[in-house]
């Protein structure tokens, strides 16, 4: 039976630490606002250990407070984490060769941070086993996500005593722009950055964060097109 290599896992570790400063607050914050909406200690951690996934979380919780529909909810997350989809056919080449075990912990640890940092790793050392590239990717994910559990259950048990302004506000944000930046290497993938932040900003007026959903289908669609524009352009030349 195959097993992580020990020496990768830790490499994933220390490589993931920075993360942690943005995680914890994020997770505590997420504690106490899915406890002050009224869900008791097991839902919020079913919640946290479930999903997986803080902005998807904080997203469908603010739309729980807000009152929107049940199906709204589901879908805004859903269209929150499509992202996931992709993360995964991109992971295929690199973990497909890997025990079944170890790719659905894989699955389960797949979250933006594993992610960029071992898409990046897979990059500088392209000729790395599939054991060893997912002893990395776990080695990134697991200690991140018992951050996010921890964090969480604080921010739920200590509720008022946690500080609302954690620098959660800036921090997210320049989490995803660290995560993001390293992947735009395409004009496809510009395009889909672009045109969803823009779209995103213009249809904020739309109710229950729909505007979203309606910027992660078109960002989608321009980013492929892109895509074939620039196939096309290739073979021409």
């Amino acid at each position: 039976m195959a097993k992580l290599i020990p020496s990768r896992f830790l490499r994933g570790a220390i490589d993931g630490l920075p993360f942690h400063l943005v995680l914890v607050p994020f997770g505590a914050i997420f504690g106490v606002i899915a406890t002050e909406a009224g869900l008791n200690l097991v839902q919020v951690m079913g919640f946290t250990v479930l999903v997986i996934a803080g902005a998807a979380q904080l997203t469908a919780m603010q739309l729980m407070i807000d009152n929107a529909p049940t199906l709204v909810v589901i879908v805004t997350a859903l269209a929150v984490n499509l992202r996931m989809a992709m993360y995964s056919a991109s992971l295929v080449p690199h973990l497909g060769a890997s025990p079944f075990w170890m790719r659905a912990l894989a699955a389960y640890f797949l979250f933006d941070q594993p992610y960029a940092l071992s898409v990046i790793s897979y990059e500088k050392e392209p000729n790395r086993s599939a054991v060893e590239k997912v002893s990395y990717f776990l080695g990134v994910g697991i200690p991140l996500a018992i951050s996010w559990y921890v964090a969480t259950l604080a921010g739920a048990l200590l509720g008022e005593q946690i500080p609302a302004d954690m620098g959660v506000d800036f921090a997210v944000p320049l989490t995803f722009i660290a995560v993001v930046a390293p992947m735009l290497r395409t004009v496809a993938h510009v395009a889909t950055a672009v045109t969803s932040v823009v779209l995103v900003l213009v249809l904020s007026f739309m109710p229950y964060g729909s505007g979203l959903l309606v910027a992660a289908l078109i960002a989608l669609f321009v980013g492929a097109q892109v895509e074939l524009w620039a196939e096309k352009r290739k073979a021409r030349m």
